[in-house]
Order: C-alpha cells, then structure tokens, then sequence
C-alpha cells in the first residue's frame, strides 16, 4: 500500500473500560480510538487555521476490518491516518491500528470513515473550502485494502 510520504500517526491510550468480558478491546471501542485519532490528526494538520469540527463535519460511514484482537494494556496503540479520497464535500480517512515500535508489531485493525462537510445552520452537506482541500490533498494516499475489496 503506497501511504503518503509522511502519514499522520496518534498515539491513542486505552481505557480500562474499554475491554469486554473476554479481556480484549470491545469492537464497538475501535470507533472510539478512531474518533480520537482524527481529532488529533485534524489539529496536527490544519493547525490554528482552520477548525474541522467548529465549521461541520459529520461522519456518513465506517468500515472496519478486524485483523487481531487487542487486549488491554498501559501502551497507546498507534492509528496511522491518511486521505483516500477527496471529492467535493466528502472525504475519506484510512486508518491502520498497531502496535508502537517499541510493543510489538501487530496490525490490529484496518478501517475507513467517509465524513462530510456541513454546514448545521442549514442542516445540509457544504463544500470544502480551498484550505481545507488543500491540507487534505497534502495527505491523500491509496485506499485502505478492506478485505471484501480485494
């Protein structure tokens, strides 16, 4: 898979609650650590110029491939996150969840969101500005290879 040149990793820590009763991160806690990565991703990319989650944007989809299971433990997992597409009010973020170097080197899930810019004032779906299609461009990479897709 060709990632960006320089692809956006978070560190993301795991709660104790977010195990289930077999003592691995529940599935429903990956959307969580998704969650987390793209609001620290969002601020690492645009910075102070542009807030993603101030000017709207919903999420219209997930899909999640999961590859090992994750049990919980003191160590961040690391959420790789890139583009996969950009269109004229949507996007799609890719996700790779891992270990650290220094934990392992398992992948632990693949996933993908399409979000949607929108505008809340008029309940409806807005057109990316030129700033945020330009940072988002900057990180755009291949498609997540989504097992169904192969």
């Amino acid at each position: 898979m060709n990632l960006p040149a320089r692809p956006f990793t978070a560190d993301v820590p795991l709660r104790w609650s977010d195990m289930d009763a077999y003592g691995h991160v529940n599935n429903v806690q990956f959307l969580r650590l998704l969650e987390d990565a793209r609001v620290i991703g969002f601020q690492a990319w645009f910075g102070g110029r542009f807030d993603v989650l101030a000017n709207g944007v919903i999420v219209a989809r997930h899909e999640i491939d999961y590859l090992a299971p994750l049990a919980f433990r003191h160590a961040p997992v690391h959420i790789d996150m890139w583009v996969t597409r950009l269109a004229g009010a949507s996007y799609d973020l890719g996700y790779e969840i891992r270990d650290p170097d220094d934990v392992g080197d398992t992948l632990y899930a693949r996933a993908e969101t399409t979000l949607v810019a929108y505008d809340f004032q008029e309940h409806r779906p807005r057109r990316l500005g030129a700033l945020e299609r330009e940072v988002l461009g900057s990180v755009l990479g291949e498609p997540v290879p989504m097992r169904r897709r192969r």
